[in-house]
Formats: C-alpha cells, structure tokens, sequence
C-alpha cells in the first residue's frame, strides 16, 4: 500500500470488524464499544479479538453488557481476546461508560450527536465519559464523519506527517468523504507496517501514542 489509489481503497477499522456504519443506533454502539478497546492499553490485534469476544457472546448493547456485569467481562471476554493486564480496569470503564450512555443519553449515540452543539460540544461530551480521552475520540469520530455532520475531528499529527512524506494532499477531499477516511485509516496502516510497530505497554494500540 502507498499509491493514492491504494490509500483511496483502504478498507475502515470498521469494516474489518463487519461493523456498517451508516444510520444505526446498534451500529454507532458496536463501533463505540471497538473504539473503547482500540483506545486502551493494548495492541491493536488484542482489541480486535476483544470485540470479537463480545460479539461471540452476543454482548453488543449497553443492556446486555451491563446485565452481564464485570466477572463475565473478565474472564471469558477479556481472557479470550488475550488481556492479561488492565483486564479488570478495562471492564470496570466500560461498564461505568455504559452505564453513563444509558443514564444521560437513553443508550443512544444518535441522541447524543442530536444534542450536541457543535464538533467541539460532541467531542468534549465524549471525552467526559470515564477513561476517554482524545485518541479514543478521534478513533471514534473520525470513521464517523460521512454519517454525523458533527463528527469532525482533525486528522492525527502522524497521519498528516505521513501524507506530506509521500505528498499525499489530503486537502484535496472533503474532510466528511469516505474517500477521506479510508486514506487516513491506510496512512495508520502503512506507518505501522513500515515502522514494524509492535504495542508496547502503555502505549495506544491504535497509534502507538500514550494512553489517556
């Protein structure tokens, strides 16, 4: 990968994991949840065995992750995606988050792009989730800017320091185009397979950055 229109073809973090984002509450949620585990303490490879755990186990509403309660989280969700640490305090954040999406905003992230101001509004709400900070927004928001008029969050420094590296102008598209976002999650993929990134602890799977 590396050509424009291979960086134009990039399949999203998304799709990979079979979540279709487009309109749907159940869908906003499924990738909420994969946003969480991609954000944490872990490499990119265990978060997505994670999610794949919770879907194994039918586990993809506020609800039923909620009833399901931490044990279970433990051990076998986090167990069989390959936690071996953080797996506790994992499970405790997304239940306190889940708990708080169903408390202030029905268990609806539609409800909460409705009433958010602004980009900046939605982003502060997020980031006032427990555990959340500013890379699981940006993991979150950025897949969903073709589908939220208010997701709309600047590229992170290492996708853009990589673009103007292979004189990819990412100006040229509309910052809410599918287009865009399949160059960005590429450019995230080729800086990993090129750097020959491997998570270290403490580090963000998702972009090797710290943690919030």
């Amino acid at each position: 990968m590396g050509t424009i229109d291979e960086l134009k073809r990039s399949q999203l973090y998304s799709e990979e994991l079979g979540i279709k984002l487009s309109k749907n509450d159940k869908e906003y949620f499924k990738w909420f949840l994969a946003s969480l585990l991609f954000g944490g303490r872990i490499s990119e490879t265990i978060a997505k065995n994670t999610y794949r755990a919770f879907v194994r186990y039918g586990l993809l509403t506020p609800q039923e992750i909620l009833e399901t309660g931490w044990d279970f989280l433990v051990n076998p969700i986090m167990r069989e995606g390959g936690y071996v640490r953080y797996d506790g305090r994992k499970s405790s954040q997304i239940l306190r988050d889940f708990r708080t999406l169903l408390d202030e905003y029905g268990g609806s992230l539609k409800k909460l792009h409705r009433i958010s101001i602004d980009s900046k509004d939605l982003e502060n709400r997020l980031l006032a989730f427990y555990g959340v900070g500013p890379i699981t927004v940006n993991i979150f928001l950025r897949e969903l800017r073709p589908h939220w008029h208010k997701a709309d969050p600047d590229p992170l420094p290492i996708v853009s320091e990589l673009a103007t590296k292979l004189n990819v102008d990412l100006s040229r598209h509309r910052r809410n185009s599918v287009t865009f976002v399949r160059m960005e999650a590429g450019l995230i993929r080729l800086r990993k397979s090129r750097l020959k990134v491997q998570a270290r602890p403490g580090a963000s799977a998702y972009y090797e950055l710290p943690s919030q």
